[in-house]
């Protein structure tokens, strides 16, 4: 192995069809199957600083969700955290990948313990950060821009000021949301085309889904690692222990000094926490 690691920003987008959609994604690394899945407002970029660490040890893939990053902003598809773990069974399925490591961030949790309640065979262990769970989303952040007639009220250029000011509420150092990276996450929702795509989203940000698989997240046989951060103002920490607990021997780590986009704030210690759990 090269000791020289390539950045995720230097690697190709690949696109893959899934159920008619053009499903972005990138890859790294040869080995076992490692499954990267972003939340909202975020996309497959959120890996950047862990994605080459994670990849010299496996083959890891980050894909964009439907209506998110590269991948295709189908006006009437339905982009519920139920249908998008259904594309990412679909999505393994088109790679090749009959089980991977599944390391999943904010509603991309919701996604994983979708995965791991419904599609048990198709994951290996899981690792769940800063995961929505329960009842703990959507954030009232954006429960207001729900609010009746905010959409058509609300210009492209005005919405793009909103998110880049609402990124630097997710880190607890506000130094780490630097002008590049508010960009690099508020770029793809940056057009008529992106501003909807992203109230789209917002539409289908629903707890149903998750409070509905509570009861069976008791029967996870997966090994999974619960990792937070401890300053997170978006998925509070008092929800870490209890997902941890209902998980059968769920480890949880908190991450030090990080809010809720710890692979921003502490890539390093993000990375070194899953690689530890995954070669236990």
């Amino acid at each position: 192995m090269s000791h020289v690691t390539t950045r995720m920003e230097n690697v190709e987008t690949r696109h893959a069809r899934i159920e008619g959609h053009r499903i972005a994604y990138r890859e790294m690394g040869e080995g076992s199957p490692l499954i990267l899945i972003h939340g909202i407002p975020t996309n497959k970029l959120m890996w950047r600083d862990v994605m080459p660490r994670l990849a010299e040890h496996y083959r890891v893939i980050a894909p964009d969700m439907l209506n998110y990053g590269e991948s295709d902003m189908p006006p009437d598809a339905d982009v519920s955290i139920n249908a998008q773990a259904r594309i990412i069974v679909k999505l393994m399925d088109a790679l090749g990948v009959s089980s991977a490591d599944i390391v999943s961030h904010d509603i991309g949790g919701g996604i994983g313990q979708l995965l791991a309640v419904n599609h048990p065979e198709r994951v290996r262990r899981q690792v769940l950060i800063d995961s929505v769970c329960f009842d703990s989303w959507p954030i009232p952040e954006f429960k207001r821009l729900l609010e009746p007639g905010v959409e058509e009220a609300t210009s492209v250029e005005s919405f793009i000021g909103t998110m880049r000011d609402f990124m630097p509420k997710g880190v607890h150092d506000p130094e780490v949301m630097t002008e590049e990276l508010r960009e690099t996450y508020v770029k793809p929702w940056n057009s008529a085309e992106g501003k909807a795509a992203f109230f789209r989203n917002m539409r289908r940000l629903n707890k149903e889904y998750t409070e509905a698989i509570a009861g069976e997240l008791k029967h996870v046989p997966h090994r999974t690692l619960v990792l937070w951060g401890d300053q997170d103002n978006f998925q509070k920490p008092d929800y870490a222990p209890m997902l941890a607990d209902a998980i059968p021997g769920a480890e949880l780590v908190w991450v030090k000094d990080a809010g809720h986009w710890v692979t921003d704030e502490q890539p390093e210690e993000t990375s070194r926490q899953i690689l530890a759990f995954l070669a236990a």
